[in-house]
């Protein structure tokens, strides 16, 4: 043990954009280990949410546009726009309000926003989709076509 201490003073002297790289990334996964620990809004996989449909009659959320929602949807699904959903317009969510509610979008990247959009309108369950509607499909899941 005596020895360590130089030897990593000397190795961090000797590499310091490394070591400062892996401090930097080692803040980062604690950041995120801890926003996602005490997030109201928890990402879910396909898995989870054909459970969450079956079992607790979850509702599928779809904030993608319009043409998107047309050209396949996970069955039963309800569209919002992301614009209704900030602006606490999107009325026909008030109903689902007891139930968990899932929100999907193309990708995954911001149904999690949105999520926690909806939790501070009084929505007590609500999930976003981990790879959205690409993750869905790209598992051979079933979409449905309007």
């Amino acid at each position: 043990m005596e020895d360590f201490i130089p030897k990593a003073v000397e190795f961090a002297g000797n590499h310091t954009i490394m070591v400062v790289a892996w401090v930097v990334v080692f803040i980062g996964v604690i950041v995120t280990f801890a926003k996602s620990a005490t997030s109201a809004v928890k990402v879910i996989n396909n898995m989870q949410l054909t459970q969450l449909i079956n079992k607790e009659h979850g509702v599928v959320v779809d904030v993608r546009s319009n043409d998107e929602f047309k050209r396949g949807h996970i069955i039963g699904s309800v569209q919002a726009l992301p614009s209704e959903i900030k602006n606490r317009t999107a009325s026909i969510l008030e109903k689902h309000k007891a139930v968990p509610v899932i929100v999907v979008d193309a990708s995954g990247l911001g149904s999690e926003a949105l999520a926690n959009q909806l939790h501070k309108q009084g929505f007590a369950q609500v999930y976003s989709l981990k790879e959205g509607i690409g993750g869905w499909r790209g598992a051979n899941l079933p979409l449905v076509k309007h």
